[in-house]
């Protein structure tokens, strides 16, 4: 059964957390590149793929003695709190490589890649293992990330720079990181306790 709020929960972090991050941008630039379509298709089907990554590696931490879960989760909330604080806004751009043609599988297959390589061991991919081992519930998590994910990847590919020049990328980031601050410290107080 799907529990609406672990989901929604999930799909608020996550949503916050990936906002600010390359991947956005990156969904921006094949946006204005190619049929939004064709892109968002290569783009989620590679969120889907990290998201199934995630919630299986939490589930196998489920395993675990609670208060051990409770802690390890409290502690990477709290890293993830702190990377997202500390990182600068300088980052990388990833290149994206034109496909020749713009059939949908060479599109597609650009975005898949670029997702696929981009985030993996990605600061949201962590925090869907993380709430995927706090709160025992795959599916719930799975779905509220996968959802977040899309999102994110949807405002990017045709959207971004507009909404980037109504909410400051660093009140987003701070949001994001107040949350995973509190998340931290919640684990680590029901670790204790």
């Amino acid at each position: 059964m799907i529990s609406i709020s672990v989901t929604a929960l999930v799909f608020g972090v996550v949503f916050l957390a990936e906002l600010p991050d390359k991947t956005a941008l990156a969904g921006l630039v094949l946006g204005t590149r190619y049929r939004a379509s064709y892109v968002f298709a290569g783009v989620a089907a590679a969120f889907t793929v990290h998201v199934v990554l995630a919630v299986a590696a939490g589930s196998v931490l489920t395993l675990l003695p609670q208060q051990l879960v409770h802690a390890l989760t409290g502690v990477l909330f709290l890293g993830g709190a702190a990377m997202l604080l500390l990182k600068g806004g300088g980052e990388e751009e990833e290149e994206v490589k034109q496909p020749e043609d713009q059939s949908f599988w060479k599109v597609s297959g650009a975005g898949f890649m670029l997702i696929l390589v981009a985030e993996f061991g990605d600061l949201t991919q962590i925090m869907t293992a993380n709430m995927a081992a706090r709160y025992d519930d795959p599916l719930s998590v799975g779905l509220g990330a996968v959802l977040a994910l899309w999102a994110v990847a949807g405002l990017g590919i045709v959207g971004g720079k507009a909404l980037m020049k109504r909410v400051p990328l660093a009140l987003i980031t701070k949001i994001a990181a107040l949350l995973m601050l509190g998340l931290g410290v919640w684990s680590l107080y029901e670790a204790i306790a």
